[in-house]
């Protein structure tokens, strides 16, 4: 528990931009996303799928202008308010199958992965306030 407490303590720190943050920030990127990995195996494992992201393009209508040709009285284009087809990008979730025993030994070497980091993290962040004091 005190080891999550410190590593979110770190991570609010590196939003911030002091010489000391940026370096702890900078050295410890891949602890915080082997951590964001074990969330979301650790989520999928209690859900027992996982939950996938994909993008799908949709049509959409938005009010424009257009301009029609003038008449013979008139020869000038007229603008006209309609509706104009565009295409929005929208990111979609749908459950996805997954393998339980292997995402179950994935979880297991990403925490072997975090522990590793975990100890270099922390010298690092000792060498950062040294070098960077405040």
């Amino acid at each position: 528990m005190k080891k999550i407490a410190a590593f979110t303590l770190l991570s609010v720190l590196a939003a911030c931009g002091t010489p000391q943050e940026q370096c702890i920030s900078r050295n410890t990127r891949d602890l915080r996303t082997v951590e964001k990995l074990i969330q979301e195996t650790q989520g999928n494992l209690d859900r027992g799928y996982a939950i996938e992201r994909y993008t799908v393009t949709v049509p959409d209508w938005e009010p424009c202008i257009r301009y029609i040709p003038g008449t013979a009285e008139d020869p000038t284009p007229r603008p006209v308010t309609t509706t104009c087809r565009s295409f929005d990008t929208e990111t979609r979730t749908r459950p996805r199958t997954i393998d339980l025993a292997a995402e179950a030994k994935k979880l297991e070497q990403l925490k072997v992965k975090q522990r590793e980091l975990s100890r270099q993290a922390t010298s690092v962040v000792a060498q950062c306030r040294e070098l960077y004091p405040e």
